[in-house]
């Protein structure tokens, strides 16, 4: 009895198994589709995306890049800039709302982390008009300021629960040697949050980089138009030039792909922190 629980029944692992595959396979026939979209000529386009490529061109990653490489630009430098500012304001919050204490913080976090659920679509126009009444429509200040605004919140709860696995001994130690909560923030709590500061910046990273709302709402040329914007215009106007904007698609996804593969361990570390308490 006991070799037969330890080895399973059969006919539980098949199905399983076959669940298991149905996921992989969910998850895997976009990316197929995309690069094998991608691959086609013009001529190929016309049999569908499940259609194998014939006859393989790289001619549509040149095109596309050409097309978007500026946009892939512009979206790198307000992609980081937002994402290490609302970081570091969202550590510094999330540090004072778990290692400090003041009178109705839990109210004020409560407040804060509200600004997370506020839809973009509701505040466009009043965004819209506040952005080019200050002169910063259509520049990549207007960009990073908006998505470091709606990143603080949800950045604040994640560094504030990161935090709260953090030893309060240690910062009071600290404190009793003379720091203030600034230094005690910056010699203490930073470096032991590094794993967390990992997760919380890719995770913004990621967010901003794929966001295309206020991209199109924000920009209005290519000097400044984010690399979503950009692919989504790639699909032509009279002919659809799926090959292209399949191509620009995969070379926009690489940077964050990189990340990921380059700071795995540090996220997994992060992560696993983050989720114990005490």
């Amino acid at each position: 009895m006991n070799k037969l629980r330890k080895k399973g029944n059969p006919i539980t692992k098949t199905i399983i198994y076959i669940i298991l595959f149905c996921a992989v396979f969910f998850y895997l026939f976009p990316i197929y589709s995309a690069v094998n979209t991608s691959l086609k000529t013009n001529e190929e386009l016309r049999f569908g995306p499940v259609q194998t490529v014939q006859k393989p061109t790289f001619d549509n990653y040149i095109s596309s890049f050409n097309s978007i490489k500026r946009p892939l630009l512009n979206t790198t430098i307000f992609t980081v800039f937002a994402t290490a500012v609302s970081s570091i304001l969202g550590a510094m919050a999330g540090f004072a709302f778990s290692k400090m204490s003041f009178k109705f913080s839990n109210v004020i976090l409560l407040i804060v982390v509200l600004g997370f659920y506020i839809a973009p679509q509701s505040i466009l126009i009043p965004l819209v008009s506040f952005m080019g009444k200050i002169g910063l429509y259509d520049t990549y200040l207007g960009l990073v300021l908006t998505h470091t605004a709606y990143g603080v919140p949800i950045t604040t709860l994640l560094f504030k629960n990161y935090f709260d696995t953090v030893p309060t001994q240690l910062i009071e130690s600290a404190r009793i040697d003379g720091c203030s909560n600034i230094g005690a923030f910056f010699k203490i709590a930073l470096p032991l949050s590094l794993p967390g500061f990992a997760v919380v910046a890719i995770f913004q990273f990621t967010n901003i980089w794929n966001e295309y709302l206020f991209g199109l709402t924000l920009t209005s040329g290519v000097e400044s138009m984010p690399l979503t914007v950009a692919i989504a215009n790639l699909k032509g106007t009279t002919v659809a030039a799926w090959n292209i904007q399949m191509a620009g698609l995969l070379i926009s996804i690489l940077p964050v792909l990189l990340m990921y593969l380059f700071f795995m361990e540090l996220i997994v570390k992060g992560l696993l922190m983050g989720s114990v308490k005490g």
